[in-house]
């Protein structure tokens, strides 16, 4: 029997794929902290044994630091390439450069050395298609010519990026940021995270972008650099072979993606923290630094914007706020909060309707028609014409004495004799009021086309275009305040803080602070969007108001709704989130939850030393449960612990091509020592180091309120309900999602992944 006892513990030798998880299945938090702990103890102490084993160690420790490293190397340069590739392929669908094609218009005219100040955005290297073509720069002929390549230039690349997402990799479409959310909360998708993924998203990015679309950049940079992130984490067993620690990566990779998507690495750690990550301890918030800082240095040598600065629209503003320009402030931060709801609402309702009608079987007609309309509506408009990024910048720009922008049209004083950065509030000229009318109509259009352009099948993010509508909101207030100031100094509002001929209101900052509203009201995101906003723009001194706006549109918004616009599309596709943020007030207890119920048959169980092994086949052929409790018997129902189906059906594979004498009526037992069979009987299969002996438990009147709360922060997968140690039923995450959904009168199945 000695020789059949060694042969039963073969499974104390670990052996390949015990402990991984199936796609679309959520992990297990605590085993998987467990885990890592054994590891590191073994580490530990084998550490003392050898020198060789010392130094396995310290490569051990060090190891994070260097995945670090390499996501921001790899991040910060993606980014830079993608940043460079945008500006020239944005540039392509107006003109050509002559003298170098792959330079973009700003590069073709600092080059040139007949370019003058006053026109630096003329010079003869630089051609539009239709003077290239016909050798006419002006005429209507020249103006249809140009207005047909924009709207082909756009059709081609928008057609180029959702082909390629199509056949590549359907992964790569959307913002990502809601897929990252619930897969740091510990839900498997397998392929979201590939090499494939990384590669389509990158180019697919420039493509999309470059279109002229109604999106940014910013949400699919995140995506990318979670990509880089998991390539890294396969290099290491520490991080491959665990998927808790891989998501302490991701977090940190997600902090360089808005890194580098803004130039804006502390920003990056908050928003990772606040928006995007579920479990961030202490050390993933110094690995995100370290990686946000990384990623950042590596964007700033590469100099994408020609600046030598990291931020993307960098102001310099000459004149302070004053307190009672909080109420214009506060006025857009409503705005931002009545946009933020009505987007998400409007948004959301479309992507239902492209899930559930025919519409959802045509991205790729979709995305064109979409380009088309957005190129043939935006050219007419100059503000509408260029790109978003552009834009914003022109809106947060101040005028100074050498901006030759129409906003600037302003009527100078002939007798003004002042410094050049300080001028004066001024009469609006003619420049300014048509100026006014365009962004007028650039803000509809902006409105309106963003609702139908996020979520299609191509990258596509939201902070960009949330940002343009703000910044041009926030413009025509700033100008109109600006107005009255200089018409009516007299008036009590402005009489403390306004004297005439002195330069009381930056129109810029009213951008600005819209800008942020309106991020705000989408995002939800509060902390984390005023320390980006000022890390992006340099306008540190402004913090107040930004906070005004990003607090007043959150308040806004969330009287219309709780959800920003990423939990809403969690809702939508059915991903099992909890969200540590949602409120849980009903009286129900464990006991109305649990499985099973009253109508439906008793619950699948394991007994722990009289199952043969083929009905232990058959129980898993027969059910798709992800695990099993184990109990010393049917009668009792007494609980001994919890088995994961994938195990057991790795450990059954294993043991009948490894084993000798397992056949279909060997018992399987899960206890210490084997069970007292009969001498006639095919020898027992001992299965004890796959059972957690240690199952989260409650009893059945534990309320659920503290259930969801053990759920959300011990993440979960299941917990079994007793009553003085007898197995009652057991509770999963998707009985918990279902239930909260019931609570609030919403239909339990349609939340549910499909």
């Amino acid at each position: 029997m000695n020789g059949a006892s060694h042969l039963m513990d073969f499974l104390d030798e670990p052996f390949p794929d015990v402990g991984t998880y199936e796609d679309f299945h959520t992990i297990d938090w605590l085993r998987e902290k467990s885990r890592d702990t054994d590891r590191h103890r073994k580490i530990t102490s084998k550490s003392k044994e050898s020198l060789w084993e010392l130094i396995k160690s310290l490569l051990d420790a060090w190891s994070g630091w260097v995945v670090m490293l390499l996501i921001g190397l790899l991040s910060g340069t993606l980014a830079g390439v993608i940043d460079l590739a945008v500006d020239w392929m944005t540039d392509l669908r107006e003109g050509v450069c002559l003298s170098a094609f792959y330079y973009s218009h700003e590069q073709c005219c600092w080059t040139s050395n007949e370019t003058t100040f006053d026109d630096r955005d003329k010079c003869p290297q630089w051609q539009k298609w239709a003077e290239l073509m016909t050798g006419h720069s002006e005429g209507a002929g020249a103006y249809v010519l140009n207005y047909l390549l924009y709207v082909l230039w756009a059709l081609l690349f928008s057609f180029l990026a959702v082909s390629l997402v199509r056949v590549f990799a359907p992964y790569a479409c959307g913002s990502g940021i809601p897929e990252i959310k619930t897969i740091l909360s510990g839900f498997i998708i397998r392929g979201y995270l590939g090499k494939w993924t990384l590669l389509i998203k990158t180019v697919t990015l420039v493509l999309a972008v470059s279109s002229g679309l109604s999106l940014g950049k910013e949400g699919p940079l995140v995506h990318v650099a979670c990509c880089c992130g998991n390539l890294f984490c396969s290099i290491f067993s520490k991080y491959s072979k665990n998927e808790g620690k891989r998501r302490e990566v991701l977090s940190a990779a997600a902090a360089a993606g808005v890194s580098v998507a803004f130039g804006a690495p502390i920003g990056g750690v908050l928003f990772s923290l606040e928006e995007v990550s579920y479990y961030f301890p202490l050390k993933t918030l110094w690995r995100s630094f370290f990686a946000a800082l990384v990623a950042a240095f590596t964007l700033r040598s590469i100099n994408p914007f020609g600046n030598s600065r990291l931020v993307l629209f960098y102001v310099e503003y000459h004149t302070p706020w004053y307190m009672a320009e909080l109420v214009p402030f506060i006025l857009l931060g409503v705005f931002g909060g009545l946009w933020g709801a009505l987007f998400i609402r409007a948004n959301i309702a479309w992507c239902r309707r492209r899930k559930t009608t025919r519409l959802g079987k045509y991205p790729v007609l979709e995305v064109i028609a979409v380009a088309g309309l957005t190129a043939l509506l935006a050219f007419p408009n100059p503000y509408t014409r260029r790109s978003t990024s552009q834009l914003i910048s022109e809106l947060f720009n101040d005028c100074g004495a050498l901006e030759s922008s129409q906003l600037c049209d302003y009527v100078n004083s002939p007798n003004m004799s002042r410094p050049v950065d300080d001028i004066p509030d001024r009469p609006a000229g003619p420049g300014v009021y048509s100026a006014l009318w365009q962004l007028a109509l650039a803000l509809v259009f902006k409105v309106v086309i963003t609702i139908f352009t996020f979520g299609m099948k191509i990258p596509s993010g939201l902070f960009i275009p949330s940002m343009a509508v703000g910044a041009i909101a926030g413009r025509i207030v700033g100008i109109a305040v600006e107005q009255m100031a200089y018409h009516h100094h007299d008036w009590i509002i402005f009489k403390n803080w306004c004297r005439p001929g002195a330069d009381c209101v930056t129109p810029g900052l009213y951008a600005m602070v819209g800008a942020a509203a309106c991020l705000g009201g989408v995002t939800r995101m509060t902390v984390s969007l005023v320390v980006i906003m000022f890390e992006l723009t340099g306008g540190l001194e402004y913090i107040v108001p930004l906070m005004a706006a990003a607090v007043t549109s959150k308040w806004v918004a969330d009287a219309f709704g709780k959800e920003g616009i990423y939990e809403s599309h969690i809702q939508l596709n059915g991903y099992p989130y909890l969200d540590v943020r949602d409120e849980f007030t009903h009286r129900t207890l464990a006991a109305d939850v649990m499985r099973p119920r009253r109508s439906e048959p008793p619950l699948a169980v394991l007994t722990q030393d009289a199952t043969a092994v083929e009905d232990v086949e058959a129980l898993i052929k027969e059910t798709d449960y992800n695990g099993f409790p184990v109990v010393v018997s049917r009668e009792s129902e007494r609980l001994i612990g919890f088995v994961q189906r994938r195990d057991l059906t790795l450990a059954l594979k294993t043991a009948r091509q490894k084993q000798d004498g397992v056949v279909s009526s060997s018992v399987v037992y899960f206890t210490e020592d084997p069970p007292l069979l009969p001498a006639d009987l095919p020898q027992p299969l001992k299965l004890r180091r796959i059972l957690n002996l240690s199952p989260f438990t409650v009893t059945d009147h534990t309320p659920m309120e503290t259930v969801v709360d053990i759920f959300r922060k011990l993440g979960l997968r299941q917990c079994l309900v007793t009553r003085s140690g007898r197995l009652l039923g057991i509770i999963t995450k998707k009985d918990v999602l279902r239930h909260m959904a019931q609570m609030m009168n919403q239909d339990p199945e349609s939340i549910m992944f499909n």
